[in-house]
């Protein structure tokens, strides 16, 4: 039996648990539910969870086992069936302890329990197993290619018939420099307007605005591209570039830059809103009975308390702009360059991560393991963001405690 049938059938088998369980725990009780230790619906979802959680921890190290190479496809039938085992098994299990001492809502409490661990734990063994995955493959792939050429060259030319210059540098640039002009748009326009949301606009205008500007958040990313491609791109050539004789390509810096920031900006705002609101108002009150005007409780009082999470805000606007990959190949283009010119093209680490892995490549070849060594280098990227943040919320946190 597939472990799909299985679980399905594991899942009927715990609805008709749950009311086999407190079918029974009324029967215990005789029909007085006052003598029992724990409510009949407690006894439901003991038997129920006592289905649940067998098949599904015999899901769970199956799906490992399978991964790890221990056992193959074939095996999944047998999985199901000892996963149906363990199901009914579970069953007998649990009816047979319903009576009225047994603590059910205790046991059915710490099976919770459990299973909140378990589902706060699936978080960080998935990040050591990207970590790992990256570490491996990048391994392999210096075993192939010079490290230094790979940190220091300033050429990207991967050509899978051998002699690739696979330097870093150039999509590290674009990754930076497209970056940097999204959040010079995003972070100003999107913390204002959440000032002027939180502290300044009348419940009914805030009540208009705040869900116009959420609405940008759930634009496709290839919209976001295509709008680069077709509108932004062409006005700002016809307009800016080539006027000033900086280039005549409507792919460019600027392009992604510009749209990725208008993307970015209901990341900044709602966050910083949501955080500004939670400053407590008798810091306000404070500020204004000691005379202060609105504007200077804003800044004096309001921003520094509500810092460190804007902090985290434009953080999480950084890194979903270092992340960004249609914008990027729609807007900017693919050329892997260095210049300070915003109007060239060039790319950015997540294209050529995609280009590298996209097609008939052969896997071990150092072009194709380049994309887990440039996927490691953005990782350590925004794990080092992420700390010089945390440094510097902490050092305002205590200065203004």
């Amino acid at each position: 039996m597939p472990m799909s049938w299985a679980l399905l059938a594991a899942i009927l088998l715990a609805a008709a648990g749950f009311f086999i369980g407190r079918s029974r725990a009324f029967a215990a009780g005789a029909g007085d539910v006052r003598t029992l230790h724990s409510r009949p619906t407690y006894h439901g979802m003991n038997a129920a969870l006592s289905v649940l959680l067998p098949v599904l921890t015999v899901m769970v190290l199956a799906s490992g086992l399978r991964m790890a190479g221990v056992i193959g496809p074939e095996a999944a039938g047998v999985a199901g069936l000892l996963g149906l085992g363990a199901a009914v098994a579970g069953l007998g299990w649990a009816v047979t302890r319903n009576g009225q001492a047994f603590r059910a809502r205790n046991t059915v409490e710490r099976m919770v329990l459990g299973l909140m661990v378990f589902c706060s734990m699936i978080a960080i063994a998935t990040t050591i197993g990207i970590v790992l995955s990256l570490i491996f493959e990048t391994a392999s792939f210096f075993r192939q290619y010079d490290a230094r050429d790979f940190f220091l060259s300033t050429t990207w030319s991967p050509r899978f018939e051998g002699n690739s210059q696979l330097g870093v540098l150039p999509l590290l640039w674009g990754t930076l420099y497209i970056s940097l002009i999204a959040l010079l748009v995003a972070v100003p326009i999107g913390l204002l307007a959440a000032i002027y949301l939180s502290e300044y606009a009348s419940p009914r205008l805030r009540g208009i605005a705040k869900p116009a500007v959420e609405v940008l958040a759930g634009i496709p990313t290839i919209v976001y591209g295509l709008f680069a491609l077709v509108t932004v791109g062409p006005l700002l050539r016809d307009w800016i570039a080539q006027p000033m004789g900086l280039g005549a390509s409507g792919s460019s810096v600027m392009t992604a830059g510009l749209v990725m920031g208008i993307m970015l900006i209901p990341f900044v705002s709602s966050l910083s809103d949501d955080i500004i609101n939670a400053v407590p108002q008798s810091l306000r009150d404070g500020a204004l009975g000691l005379g202060s005007t609105p504007s200077e409780t804003v800044r004096s009082v309001v921003l520094p308390a509500a810092l460190p999470g804007i902090v985290g805000a434009i953080l999480l606007a950084a890194s979903r702009a270092i992340g960004e990959t249609m914008i990027v190949v729609l807007g900017a283009g693919a050329a892997a360059t260095i210049s300070a010119n915003p109007f060239e093209a060039m790319t950015t680490i997540t294209v050529k991560i995609v280009s590298q892995l996209t097609g008939d490549n052969d896997f071990s070849s150092p072009e194709t393991l380049v994309a887990f060594a440039l996927g490691l280098t953005l990782f350590v990227i925004t794990l080092a963001l992420n700390v010089i943040a945390l440094i510097i919320v902490r050092k305002y946190r205590e200065q203004y405690e």
